[in-house]
């Protein structure tokens, strides 16, 4: 696994195809970030408040709560995922994951309490995404899923299609609730 903190995007002769065009961004994801500083804020203010009315506030106490609160708020914090023609990128705290899209060589869903969906492309390079991102947001599963046919074309996608198909059916569904309840049907 290889994990950069900047990939420089390359097409398939080198010449830097592969990444050009429009990023489509979650657009959840300011959202998220900032009810992850809220929550951040609410401990920290309510750890301040409690420890000076027992008269116990210090500045070692201070400095304790004001580590915990920032480590809440690194563990909250969503990862900005953004799929462009052939590149979805994943930036975390520190790192940005990167893959191919359109040389995937396997996707497959990791077992756990948070569901994630795994990406591997002919590189090596390997990126996990939440897959209600993609649910939450067409554009991005429209390019990723545009990208995975490119793939399978190719014949570089060898292990994942199913997951990818359930992915579908679940946009898919989604997205058909959606349209009966903005209708009224439902």
């Amino acid at each position: 696994m290889e994990r950069r903190f900047t990939q420089a995007a390359r097409g398939s002769d080198g010449s830097g195809a592969a990444g050009s065009g429009p990023c489509a961004h979650d657009v959840h994801w300011a959202g998220e970030r900032r009810s992850a500083l809220g929550v951040a804020s609410l401990l920290f203010a309510a750890l301040l408040v409690m420890d000076a009315g027992f008269g116990r506030l210090d500045v070692v106490r201070g400095a304790l709560w004001t580590g915990l609160a920032g480590l809440v708020f690194v563990i909250l914090r969503p990862p900005r995922v953004c799929v462009r023609p052939g590149l979805l990128s994943v930036r975390g705290l520190l790192v940005t994951d990167t893959v191919r899209t359109d040389s995937l060589v396997s996707v497959r869903w990791s077992h756990g309490v948070a569901q994630r969906m795994i990406l591997r492309d002919t590189d090596g390079s390997r990126a996990e995404i939440d897959p209600m991102v993609l649910v939450r947001n067409p554009a991005m599963w429209h390019r990723l899923d545009t990208d995975a046919r490119t793939s399978t074309g190719r014949g570089t996608l060898r292990c994942g299609s199913g997951a990818l198909r359930r992915l579908a059916e679940r946009i898919d569904g989604e997205t058909a609730r959606a349209v009966f309840r903005v209708s009224g049907l439902r």
